[in-house]
């Protein structure tokens, strides 16, 4: 099989898995929290990033290989026919968000299930996860200042914003009572606007390429992804404050959270 073949049977188990996850995301976001749906439908989007990010994450290490054999469509392309553009965006960039994804995915997943025994989550799984997408940052960052991409400088960033927020959790000797679920938000979530940046970046490579890099494309996903986070969490932490109880007249005033 040549390797154009073999990049293309990764592209149809990618769309194949990744279709449905980019659909059932919405599903555990709109459902109530808490539930046999939510939770049916969360393992479903866990388990198809997951699946889905890991052939990416191959994807792009067969476009690091042979940039223009997997991409030959991009050959006389006026912006991309550059071979080191191509093993760039679509080989070390795809790799550092796959890797981001995965990181997001997991953590997200993990944060729930050892929502009892926080001390799991400093499982080596969960550390390595850490450690690869810190490098992958760093790698994306650097190749983007080599063959002066600012957008792989600038998406880097991510990055590192989750490498450190998520040890600030783990490292954690006694995190709130609903930290965990304040995480889980954040990695499922998280989750979502890697995939769907990916989605709108390399998926709009095949009809028009120049979009791979539009900062309107990287924006959409990463904007409205925030919101999703800051909504969620805020409704959480609102659940967590204490709220007044009525009284009889001349009683002391208690609240639930005593």
């Amino acid at each position: 099989m040549s390797t154009h073949h073999f990049f293309e049977v990764l592209i149809a188990l990618h769309i194949t898995s990744g279709a449905p996850g980019l659909l059932t995301f919405w599903a555990p976001v709109i459902m109530k929290k808490g539930g046999d749906p939510h939770k049916f439908w969360g393992r479903a989007f866990t388990f198809a990033m997951l699946f889905t990010a890991s052939v990416a994450a191959v994807m792009s290490v067969t476009t690091l290989i042979a940039p223009m054999a997997t991409h030959p469509h991009l050959a006389s392309h006026p912006e991309f026919s550059d071979p080191a553009l191509v093993r760039g965006v679509f080989g070390w960039m795809m790799l550092y968000l796959a890797i981001l994804t995965i990181n997001l995915a997991w953590y997200g997943w993990r944060c729930i299930v050892n929502r009892a025994d926080h001390l799991r989550n400093r499982d080596w799984r969960n550390m390595t996860l850490q450690a690869l997408l810190a490098a992958a940052s760093a790698n994306c960052a650097l190749q983007g200042a080599l063959i002066g991409q600012a957008m792989m400088v600038g998406i880097s960033l991510v990055g590192f914003a989750t490498v450190a927020t998520n040890l600030w959790f783990i490292l954690k000797d006694a995190p709130g009572p609903m930290g965990w679920l304040l995480e889980h938000i954040k990695g499922i979530v998280g989750t979502g606007i890697s995939v769907y940046t990916a989605f709108f970046a390399f998926g709009a490579v095949r009809l028009l390429p120049e979009a791979a890099l539009s900062p309107v494309l990287w924006a959409v996903p990463l904007v409205v992804g925030l919101a999703l986070i800051i909504y969620h969490q805020q409704k959480v932490r609102q659940r967590m404050k204490p709220r007044r109880i009525p009284v009889l007249a001349g009683e002391p005033a208690e609240t639930a959270g005593r």
